[in-house]
């Protein structure tokens, strides 16, 4: 069991879960599935990180859906402030296949939850 598991409290506030999910591509999704559509071996890491994504939703008894997503993705976002790491802002996330080469866990993170979210179609 991971970390990642204490982190999946029902989603409380005032935003959605889609909107919490569009934010979410706006800020880093865009910026960075385009990226790893760009570079196989980072396409590869995101779709590691979608696994473990999905994973831990389904050990936490979450469905893999638009709650589940966004309630996870708010979990990494909280967990990226209290280390003083934030989330960057819409249109401020790397730009470059270099630049997502060496962004975080917490980056990478979000953009698997990103990919989920499109690939099912939720966005």
């Amino acid at each position: 069991m991971t970390n990642e598991s204490i982190a999946f409290a029902a989603v409380t506030t005032a935003v959605s879960a889609d909107v919490y999910l569009d934010e979410m591509m706006a800020r880093v999704g865009v910026d960075g599935l385009a990226a790893a559509f760009a570079e196989p071996g980072l396409l590869a890491v995101i779709d590691q990180h979608a696994a473990a994504v999905r994973e831990a939703l389904l050990d936490a008894g979450r469905e893999v859906d638009a709650a589940g997503l966004a309630a996870y993705a708010r979990s990494i976002v909280a967990g990226s402030v209290r280390m003083r790491r934030p989330i960057p802002a819409a249109g401020a996330a790397p730009t470059t296949v270099a630049g997502w080469a060496g962004a975080g866990w917490p980056l990478l993170r979000l953009v698997a939850v990103c990919l989920i979210a499109e690939s099912a179609e939720l966005l």
